[in-house]
């Protein structure tokens, strides 16, 4: 594929309250079969956090909101086809029943996610994603 500039992308770790991570199944390539983050490319016209939050639904079924922003992901071999940024966001549901749409081929709450090999450089999202929620609770607990 070829392209002059890199290609925007937005990306959700979402957990539920009884601490299950969202994941998704890939139904293409790369990396097809291997779990994900929902996430996809931005359109032209939103915002990074509005292109999260659709991705998030249009490949769950699950309506996120308040998007935490863990960090911005550059390295340009992390996705094989080309040069993509991608900027993951925290999203907390309390209940919600994940439905594969779009590009996934599957969609669930995984409870044993430790350990697993996720798709792209998700696995580092993650473990940032793991800091960013702590630090979230610290603030909240010293906040009110």
């Amino acid at each position: 594929m070829e392209q002059d500039r890199p290609w925007i992308a937005a990306d959700c770790v979402v957990f539920d309250a009884h601490e299950r991570l969202l994941l998704i199944r890939r139904k293409d390539e790369p990396y097809k079969g291997r779990y994900a983050f929902p996430g996809g490319f931005m359109n032209v016209g939103e915002t990074v956090e509005e292109a999260a939050l659709r991705e998030l639904k249009e490949e769950t079924g699950i309506e996120g909101r308040d998007p935490q922003l863990i960090g911005v992901y550059s390295d340009p071999a992390r996705d094989p086809r080309h040069h993509t940024i991608s900027v993951a966001y925290l999203v907390f549901v309390h209940e919600a029943v994940a439905i594969a749409g779009d590009d996934a081929a599957s969609a669930e709450f995984v409870e044993n996610w430790n350990g697993l090999s996720l798709a792209f450089d998700h696995n580092r999202i993650l473990q940032d994603a793991l800091d960013t929620r702590a630090r979230l609770r610290v603030t909240k607990m010293t906040h009110g």
